[in-house]
């Protein structure tokens, strides 16, 4: 197996839940998918993890284990406002993974 494939193991096994990748995709496009925050910037800022958990269903302790363990892979990078926790896509990791997988498809048969 490729080294940049094993480097890329964290963030694939962090897409690999259902609820972290609906979350990758709402973060994506935070406008169409959250309501306007009364803190924070949707863009510049990130969405308020208060979002999150209602928009998912989920608790907030298991919503938080979910932007942990997508922040540690990092996908998603954390702002502390107030009392709250915004979280932000990072594109770059999201493309980095792409050329990973797009590179090792070429080295197939």
């Amino acid at each position: 197996m490729p080294t940049q494939i094993l480097d890329a193991l964290p963030m694939l096994r962090a897409m690999s839940n259902p609820h972290r990748a609906q979350i990758i995709e709402w973060l994506l496009d935070p406008t169409a998918h959250f309501p306007p925050q009364r803190d924070g910037n949707l863009i510049e800022d990130g969405v308020c993890v208060g979002f999150i958990t209602d928009k998912t269903g989920l608790s907030q302790p298991t919503v938080t284990g979910h932007m942990r363990t997508l922040e540690t892979a990092g996908l998603v990078s954390s702002k502390k406002i107030k009392n709250w926790v915004f979280y932000k896509i990072q594109a770059s990791a999201l493309s980095s993974l792409g050329s990973i997988l797009c590179d090792a498809s070429k080295h197939t048969p």
